[in-house]
């Protein structure tokens, strides 16, 4: 399966797109598509812990703008956003 994860606030910063993609088995679920981000940054922006802070504490929401928990399955190609929290003083 194909997830298109739209990047809102901070983790627009991970790419130059306002999107990230990636591919999954059958049987996953928000916690997988995490990791996966993780492995990404690790990749891509040498382990940035900023970045990785983002998508530890972030939020998921699905294609019906509900927010979604870590047990989420994946159960189709589709979107889902990531939403970072937002910090203010």
């Amino acid at each position: 399966m194909k997830i298109q994860l739209e990047l809102f606030g901070a983790s627009k910063d991970f790419s130059k797109n306002e999107f990230l993609e990636f591919n999954f088995n059958e049987k996953s679920s928000i916690k997988d598509l995490r990791k996966q981000i993780i492995d990404y940054i690790d990749k891509n922006f040498e382990g940035n812990k900023n970045f990785k802070k983002i998508v530890e504490t972030s939020a998921f929401c699905s294609e019906d703008n509900n927010i979604i928990s870590d047990n989420y399955k994946i159960t189709k190609d589709q979107k889902i956003g990531i939403i970072p929290p937002i910090g203010g003083g």
